[in-house]
Formats: structure tokens, C-alpha cells, sequence
């Protein structure tokens, strides 16, 4: 019989997804009035939305297209299909679907607009290098992520940015075809540029927000894992394989997974050209936490 664990209240994680939402929802209640009051853009604002609901509606979909994940069925993938539902019993959780990406690169993540909508996904990558118990040490770690429901505020998140970011599009095309959101006045192309320039800014804002969220996530997560397998040293021999493992990939490989970053177990390239943008934290720093755990789970064994 499985025994229920969790992972655990996190109430620093808790806070940190509603500060994040909430200043993200300031963010974006600012900027929508700034597009219909100020530069009136309340058509190209509907075109965008729209777009981005069909997007929202169907994220976990649209991620595990983007990644050419396939869902695998436990026929196919048995041992893969056991773990994940002996984890997810353990944590509580419903059984997510459980798919496969043909990725040189080592990998894993979740996704997901709540925990009956969820998915995890691993390469064939990472089925090649680690062993059972280190992958078993990652997918408790995606396990987590949809258990604290973080995967879930990420998608969210996740879905403002893209509002942003095509609103950017639309702007740029609508100033190259000389467009002004239906006005006839000749302060058109000044309200594009300004609208333009005020969008880049809620983007940046965004990634910002989401980076930060996105790394103490990751903590939440490892800590998630060493409490479902009570093994936390499987899951730091993991991340030192796969970052092992990153270095000797070719840079197509790994471009193909960038935009994916903020979701996976490890970030598909270095991630270091900006700290504040960066979606994970040192792993260093997670690999010396998770042996503290280690030492914290032997003393009270």
C-alpha cells in the first residue's frame, strides 16, 4: 500500500505566487487601460486576447506540441507510467498524463492549467542517462510542481506575457503598414510607438516577475521530491548528470528547448546573460540543499 505523503504547505511559495499574480494583475489592469484610453487600441487589444484564450485553453496542448511531445500510454511506456502514478498517489494528486519527447537533450517537465489538466514529460534524453532511481528523483520533482500548483500560477503567468508579447507583434506590423487602431488623426504613429515602447516594458516587467517566481519554485520543488522519495541525493545525482550532460550538446539542440526554459528541471541553455532573468537558480546552490535535506531526513528517520 502507498503511503500519501505531499510535499508539504510551502507558505513562502504560497506568498510568493499571489504577490506575483497580484502585482502582475496591477501590471497588465494598467496597461490594459493604457491601450483603449490612451492609445486606443481596444480591436488590436481583442484580436489579442482572443488569440491568447485559445493559447490558455489549450496551454498543456500547445507546450507539449511545441516540445513534439508525444502522450504515451502505460502499454508503451510502462515502467514510466508506474513511477508517475505511484508519485502522484503519494502526493495526492490526480494521475497527469505522461508523455515522451525525442530531445538529445536530458530533460523534464510539467505542464499544465490545473492538477486535473496536468501533464509531465521526459526526453529520451533523460531516459537514456539517468538511472531508475535519479529518474524517479525527477519526476518527483514535476510531480511537485503540480502539486503546489506553481506549474499552475506559472501557466498563468505565462499567459500575461504572451498578451504582451503579441501585442509586440501586432504593433510592429500595424507601424511598418502605417495602422493607428482605427483613429484618423495624425497622432496615429506617435500613439503606435508610445504603445509600442509601453508594451516592451509590461513585457520585461512580466519575465522579471516570472523569472523570480520561477526560481524559488525550483527550491520548493527539489525539497517536494526529497520529501515523496526520501531519497534526496537520487534526485541531486540527476542534476549533476544532466548538467554534465548539457555542455556536450550540440547548440541546436538545445535552442530548440530555450523557450521552454522556465519549465524545465534544468534550463536548456546557460541562462546567465542576465541574473534577473534567469528562470533557475545556481545548481550548486540546489545540489547543497538537497544534501542538507539529506542530513535533515537522517536525523529524523
Amino acid at each position: 500500500m502507498i503511503q500519501r505523503r505531499g510535499v508539504g504547505r510551502d507558505n513562502q511559495l504560497r506568498a510568493r505566487m499571489l504577490f506575483t499574480m497580484l502585482l502582475l494583475g496591477v501590471v497588465y489592469g494598467l496597461f490594459l487601460w493604457f491601450l483603449v484610453r490612451v492609445a486606443g487600441a481596444a480591436v488590436m487589444l481583442s484580436i489579442a486576447a482572443g488569440l491568447v484564450l485559445v493559447q490558455f485553453i489549450l496551454s498543456d496542448k500547445l507546450v507539449l506540441v511545441s516540445m513534439r511531445a508525444k502522450v504515451v500510454t502505460p502499454e508503451e511506456a510502462p515502467d514510466l507510467h508506474a513511477t508517475v502514478e505511484r508519485l502522484a498517489m503519494t502526493a495526492g494528486i490526480p494521475k497527469p498524463k505522461v508523455a515522451v519527447a525525442d530531445m538529445n537533450a536530458p530533460n523534464a517537465f510539467a505542464t499544465g492549467r490545473s492538477q486535473k489538466h496536468a501533464s509531465v514529460a521526459v526526453t529520451t534524453g533523460l531516459l537514456r542517462l539517468l538511472n531508475k532511481r535519479e529518474l524517479e528523483g525527477v519526476l518527483a520533482h514535476e510531480i511537485s510542481h503540480i502539486a503546489s500548483r506553481d506549474v499552475q500560477v506559472m501557466t498563468y503567468a505565462s499567459f500575461l506575457s504572451v498578451v504582451a508579447s503579441t501585442l509586440m507583434s501586432l504593433l510592429f506590423w500595424s507601424s511598418l503598414f502605417g495602422g493607428g487602431f482605427g483613429r484618423r488623426d495624425s497622432n496615429a504613429g506617435g500613439a503606435i510607438m508610445i504603445a509600442y515602447v509601453v508594451t516592451i516594458l509590461v513585457w520585461v516587467i512580466s519575465q522579471v516577475l516570472i523569472a523570480a517566481l520561477s526560481r524559488y519554485r525550483e527550491y520548493a520543488a527539489d525539497r517536494g521530491a526529497a520529501v515523496l522519495t526520501q531519497s534526496p541525493r537520487d534526485l541531486a545525482s540527476a542534476l549533476q548528470r544532466i548538467g554534465g550532460a548539457m555542455t556536450g550538446l550540440p547548440q541546436q539542440d538545445l535552442r530548440r528547448a530555450e523557450t521552454m526554459n522556465a519549465f524545465f528541471i534544468m534550463p536548456a541553455v546557460g541562462d546567465g546573460f542576465a541574473k534577473f532573468f534567469s528562470t533557475h537558480p545556481p545548481m550548486e546552490k540546489r545540489i547543497e540543499r538537497l544534501r542538507e535535506l539529506e542530513t535533515t531526513l537522517m536525523v529524523e528517520g
